[in-house]
């Protein structure tokens, strides 16, 4: 299975990219975590914001692998435990299928992005800035594949 965390946003801080490929490097190949990077559209003063969304949602949708989970990572998601979240990986894993995680930009998801979703997960009622929530996604991510295969990451 792989794990594909749809993203809006590139050029990361060095800190970000670091961060980010220390937890998914540790993820065995039949649980692979792969970042895939749509660029933001262009915003200024006099920007379309709802045309710029519904463009990143196309391209969000466009990266997904054909026949994936779909899984929104939004505010008013459900809020899950590292041990729930381990629950969520096990079935993923279980059902054979590519997951697709996705974050949206600074205005949030695309309707059509949200409406292909099976589930929607918030990490917090908190708000992450976005190259955070992709170090944060990867670390849980690896936490909860630790907690199936009884690694002692989980516990240090």
């Amino acid at each position: 299975m792989q794990i594909q965390l749809i993203t809006i946003g590139n050029k990361m801080p060095t800190w970000v990219q670091a961060g980010y490929d220390e937890y998914a490097k540790r993820l065995p190949r039949e649980c692979e975590l792969v970042l895939k990077e749509i660029p933001p559209g262009k915003r200024g003063k006099n920007s379309d914001s709802a045309r710029i969304v519904k463009d990143e949602g196309d391209k969000m949708i466009a990266a997904i692998a054909k026949d994936a989970h779909v899984v929104t990572l939004d505010v008013p998601g459900k809020l899950l435990s590292t041990p729930e979240l381990s629950v969520a990986l096990k079935r993923w894993l279980e059902s054979g299928r590519n997951v697709a995680l996705l974050v949206g930009g600074p205005e949030g998801l695309s309707d059509d992005a949200k409406q292909l979703a099976r589930e929607s997960w918030s990490l917090s009622k908190l708000t992450f800035p976005h190259p955070l929530v992709r170090v944060i996604v990867a670390e849980q991510i690896y936490r909860a594949w630790s907690i199936l295969n009884n690694h002692p990451y989980h516990r240090e």
